[in-house]
């Protein structure tokens, strides 16, 4: 079988992974983007699986708090409840650091399904610990486990890298937050409202095992969940990356022996000299550790008393703020962001989402000040509460973009695996150092009086600044991928007889 190829079609280990828009009028660069219909079956079943990871990380804080206070660790000192369960919540990602990167360097090797299988089973069983555990090292143990077993975001990234192209993956990652939304707006219902089950249906739940392990049931529908999307994905799910074949087969006698070389997996420390890889990775790291430090602070300023220069908000009330979020953030995200992409393009989409920190920030003093001028919570100080959570969303659209530059950055398809790792390793070390850090700048500017206790938002003021400057180098559109220039050669012949026979 021979093909028609161009000239500039001789791809090399080093040959990018997302190739030029594809153009309806034969590719002379002036028609309209002819956009690649989605594997809707297969994108389905990878949101699935994305819902289910915020449901495994998130349904704990609701009661996390109340179980640690129940441990014989704190020995009556409440003060320290806030540290052993900060320690709870940060050692899943500490943990993650430590595995994330090889799960997702498995994935080239592997495949990326069995990786994805493995992670929810180890979810299952991680939930499972946790509800049955009565000690504090078993807490940490089983989260431990969950983060040690869990490469499913960078494997589920490099799906949708294999899944899509440069056409269309704008519209996967809008869909992405839609996901991740509705588990984040899930999990704490889980949490909180089966939590302790025997007090609030004791006719139902009157065994003794309930009332043993009183967090059990929550923990149990979350491993459910995982255990039910592990189900799915090993029954449903394709397998997207493409398998080396023997250079003795004759399938292999028929490929360009340059486009066996694209297909050799970069060494790790290969990547991490990239200059593609580094400069999308470092883009990724600057956003997840500012939005950390955003969703660690915001909490706090909202229950931190007015006379410090907070709001002095209840619980409940703070819960309906951050869950309204995610619903809202994930509706407009589905709206908006393929289109602005589109027309905008993903380096200023992105440059935006960075740069809306800004003002973030700046809200924080003039939402805490108004609340303190006016006495209380006023329809003035709700509407900048408001602004504040659109400003939010526009936030968020960076990470649709980071992830398109993630993606597109791998030297080839081999390589995804690894670039995603990389990715998630330091996303996952910024987001286990990022909260205490913000807290504690915030709690160290209003015990010094530092500003009057708004020393913390012209310090992060500062820092979003000075890394919104990395996203200056992106390039305006992402990297180009080989993949999608070999999808539109021209086929010659049927089978290798044809070559043979010639």
């Amino acid at each position: 079988m021979s093909r028609l190829r161009t000239e500039d079609d001789n791809p090399t280990e080093d040959t990018p992974l997302l190739q030029a828009d594809v153009r309806v009028d034969g590719g002379d660069g002036k028609g309209p983007v002819a956009i690649t219909p989605l594997p809707k079956a297969q994108i389905s079943i990878l949101f699935v699986l994305m819902l289910v990871e915020p449901i495994l990380s998130q349904s704990i804080y609701p009661f996390i708090n109340q179980l640690v206070s129940e441990l014989d660790i704190i020995h009556g000192d409440e003060k320290k409840v806030g540290y052993y369960a900060g320690l709870i919540e940060s050692i899943f990602y500490l943990t993650e650091v430590v595995f994330v990167i090889q799960w997702s360097r498995l994935s080239d090797y592997i495949g990326r399904k069995p990786v994805l299988l493995i992670g929810m089973a180890g979810a299952t069983t991680s939930m499972i610990c946790f509800g049955l555990s009565k000690k504090f090292w078993q807490l940490v143990l089983s989260r431990c486990i969950l983060g040690a077993l869990n490469g499913n975001v960078g494997a589920m990234q490099s799906v949708v890298g294999e899944l899509t192209d440069s056409t269309n993956m704008a519209q996967v990652f809008a869909l992405m937050p839609v996901a991740w939304s509705v588990g984040a707006t899930t999990a704490p219902l889980i949490g909180g409202q089966l939590a302790k089950p025997h007090d609030r249906w004791p006719n139902v739940f009157g065994n003794k095992f309930w009332i043993r392990y009183p967090y059990f049931l929550p923990c149990a529908v979350a491993a459910a969940c995982a255990a039910l999307a592990c189900l799915i994905a090993a029954l449903f799910m394709k397998e997207t990356l493409k398998r080396k074949k023997s250079l003795h087969s004759s399938a292999s006698s028929c490929e360009d022996p340059e486009e066996q070389a694209s297909e050799t997996t970069v060494p790790l420390l290969t990547l991490l000299k990239h200059p593609r890889v580094l400069l999308s990775v470092a883009n990724y790291g600057a956003l997840c550790l500012l939005d950390i430090a955003y969703r660690a602070v915001q909490p706090l300023f909202f229950a931190t008393p007015r006379s410090l220069g907070g709001l002095g908000l209840p619980p409940s009330t703070i819960g309906l703020i951050l869950g309204s979020f995610g619903i809202f953030n994930g509706i407009l995200q589905a709206l908006w962001f393929a289109p602005l992409v589109r027309r905008f393009g993903p380096k200023h989409v992105h440059m935006a989402g960075l740069g809306a920190f800004i003002p973030l920030w700046i809200l924080f003093p003039v939402i805490g000040g108004l609340a303190h001028w006016q006495g209380g919570m006023t329809p003035l100080v709700w509407s900048m509460v408001m602004l504040q959570q659109v400003v939010s969303v526009v936030m968020d659209t960076a990470y649709g973009c980071v992830f398109m530059y993630i993606t597109s950055s791998a030297p080839n398809r081999s390589s995804l695996g690894g670039t995603n790792g990389i990715g998630q390793l330091v996303a996952a070390f910024v987001r286990a150092v990022g909260p205490a850090s913000a807290t504690s700048l915030f709690a160290v500017s209003l015990e010094r009086n530092w500003l009057g206790g708004g020393a913390v938002w012209l310090i992060l003021i500062l820092v979003s600044c000075a890394l919104w400057t990395v996203s200056l180098h992106l390039p305006k559109e992402t990297w180009p991928r080989e993949s999608d220039h070999h999808s539109n050669e021209t086929v010659v012949g049927s089978d290798c007889d044809s070559q043979t026979d010639s």
